[in-house]
């Protein structure tokens, strides 16, 4: 592996390893969990901390730094911007509005949705709504993708009377628990589920 290619690799495990350590990490544990001397980690942390990527406090320990937030930031935006072809397809192909969701925390959250353009009525699903993940068809997928498993839930009345929803994970993007579903004002048919699935697997393809 080239050297430059190795520091940018160990730099990624070293952001990993801090982000799962819940009270911060010494230099002495870092260095263990990656296997690297003291040295080579003071470095590493240096050159993140100069790009505000990691903090060290004054007990010497590190934290994962305020500019992740920053980068963070950019990504609702340029998922929201990936999504949209695959979220007009659906929506105009079933009739019923299509919508993204991300999981955050023990809740799903809407992060993009397009309404189609050739029904009377159909759902206003507003940019923004949280629901629990064990409530509704986007948390529940994104349930079903945690474990690993594949295909479409659906949901009926749970967050709108009335209201049927058709819901699959997208699986295989690292880091990213989301989901992508339809909802209407009518029962969807059964072969609504595998055209939801696939739009997941299209947009997972995209994203990868």
């Amino acid at each position: 592996m080239p050297e430059t290619a190795q520091t940018l690799e160990r730099g990624v495990r070293l952001l990993r390893v801090i982000g799962a350590a819940r009270h911060g990490a010494t230099m002495t544990e870092l260095a263990r969990e990656l296997g690297l001397g003291r040295a080579i980690v003071y470095r590493l942390v240096a050159t993140l901390q100069g790009q505000g990527l990691v903090r060290r406090g004054a007990d010497g320990r590190v934290w994962l730094g305020f500019g992740l937030l920053e980068l963070a930031r950019e990504v609702d935006p340029q998922l929201r911007v990936a999504a949209l072809p695959a979220l007009r397809a659906l929506a105009e192909r079933v009739g019923a509005t299509a919508h993204l969701a991300i999981a955050d925390g023990d809740e799903a959250v809407a992060v993009a949705v397009v309404e189609p353009s050739w029904t009377d009525f159909h759902v206003a699903y507003r940019v923004g709504a949280r629901h629990r993940l064990d409530q509704g068809a986007a948390g529940r997928a994104i349930l079903l993708g945690r474990s690993g498993a594949a295909g479409a839930v659906r949901s009926e009345g749970e967050l709108q009377a009335g209201a049927y929803g058709v819901a699959a994970p997208i699986r295989g993007v690292p880091g990213l628990e989301a989901s992508i579903g339809v909802v209407a004002l009518r029962e969807l048919p059964p072969e609504i589920d595998a055209a939801v699935a696939s739009a997941a697997d299209d947009l997972a393809t995209a994203l990868q």
